[in-house]
């Protein structure tokens, strides 16, 4: 798929971190090596957020928006439709976001949707968000890409080095009339899902005492079925395959040279990834944000927001940049879009009690 949109901006985004840090050399101390060390300093690997053991979903969503109708940042009755994309939610029924909606005394005229989705939620849910503003009148939308995957007690041991991380990410899409046209495409190849893969919790494999015993998953690392499972060399090789070319044509598509975007803002799996990236599309590397799993881990579909709202918080209040924004992962997915951002009424990230 490629497409435009006319008349629609981001007005807002907002970030919500976990209150507990973690260090990748204190969290592997008990099995360190000569691979931990080698990971950590190719990865980019450092601190990383985790949720509560008893946090969900909804806990930080609500958290965050609350936060913003309290400092005026959003008022309810703008809100026309809330979509939540990721992989954990609170339940299987209700959804989170009519948890969201309860929790939040939202109009009863507001359309709620949860879409399953990972490292491309961001990029899914802003597509979605389009769409929908095209039906909205004078409403928003409010996109939650939120995640709980990492959620731990203080207490608990590692057995293997992690680079994953939570994060929520709030973002306020709207209607602009004066607003540049934005580009995109979005692209699937179902036959190679099993590249990312979570075997139990659904209805194949339901969780049990024996889908939480940990297995050889074929390379010496263990793990069990409840945990996500990870060919690594599949997936780069799909990012340095798939991504370049996406990239190459949505940029001919918006009729823009690469020199004249100012910022790169991609899905942050990890540090070496994006600098391997960065080299096949000859982009200088400083036009490519590269520091959040160093700081906050992989947070799949947020990575994005926490890249612009710890890096170009500022930046983004008080100017317009034209900008190329890209996920790629679960599915297998991959998506881009051109785009002018900036000028945004708030840019920020804030750290939860959960």
């Amino acid at each position: 798929m490629i497409t435009s949109f006319s008349k629609k901006r981001i007005s807002g985004m907002l970030t919500v971190m976990p209150e507990n840090e973690y260090d990748y050399d204190e969290e592997t101390k008990p099995f360190a090596n000569l691979q931990t060390k080698r990971l950590k300093k190719i990865m980019g690997f450092g601190k990383r957020r985790a949720a509560k053991a008893d946090s969900t979903v909804s806990d930080f969503c609500i958290f965050g928006l609350n936060y913003m109708l309290d400092r005026e940042y959003i008022k309810r009755e703008e809100i026309g439709a809330i979509v939540v994309t990721g992989l954990t939610p609170d339940y299987f029924i209700p959804h989170v976001s009519n948890i969201i909606h309860g929790e939040c005394a939202l109009p009863q005229d507001v359309i709620c949707m949860d879409i399953p989705q990972g490292c491309v939620g961001f990029m899914l849910g802003a597509l979605q968000a389009f769409m929908l503003l095209d039906v909205m009148e004078d409403k928003k939308v409010v996109v939650f890409n939120s995640d709980v995957l990492c959620r731990k007690n203080r207490e608990t041991q590692l057995t293997s080095a992690s680079f994953g991380g939570d994060a929520t990410a709030i973002t306020v899409f709207e209607t602009d009339e004066n607003a540049s046209d934005i580009y995109m495409n979005l692209y699937n190849d179902g036959t190679e899902r099993n590249a990312l893969i979570m075997h139990a919790g659904g209805y194949k494999m339901p969780r049990s005492p024996q889908t939480a015993i940990p297995v050889d998953i074929g390379d010496g690392t263990m793990k069990s079925y409840d945990d996500l499972w990870m060919d690594g060399s599949r997936v780069f090789n799909f990012v340095q395959k798939e991504v370049p070319p996406m990239i190459d044509e949505i940029l001919k598509y918006a009729n823009v040279k690469k020199e004249k975007i100012d910022w790169f803002l991609f899905h942050q799996p990890n540090k070496f990834m994006l600098q391997k990236l960065a080299d096949k599309l000859e982009i200088p590397w400083d036009k490519v944000p590269m520091n959040v799993v160093e700081n906050f881990g992989n947070s799949s579909g947020s990575t994005i927001p926490v890249a612009i709202t710890h890096n170009l918080s500022r930046q983004m209040r008080e100017k317009s940049y034209q900008c190329c924004l890209a996920g790629f992962g679960a599915g297998l997915s991959w998506s881009s879009m051109i785009m002018e951002l900036g000028n945004l009424d708030f840019c920020e990230m804030i750290i939860s009690g959960y």
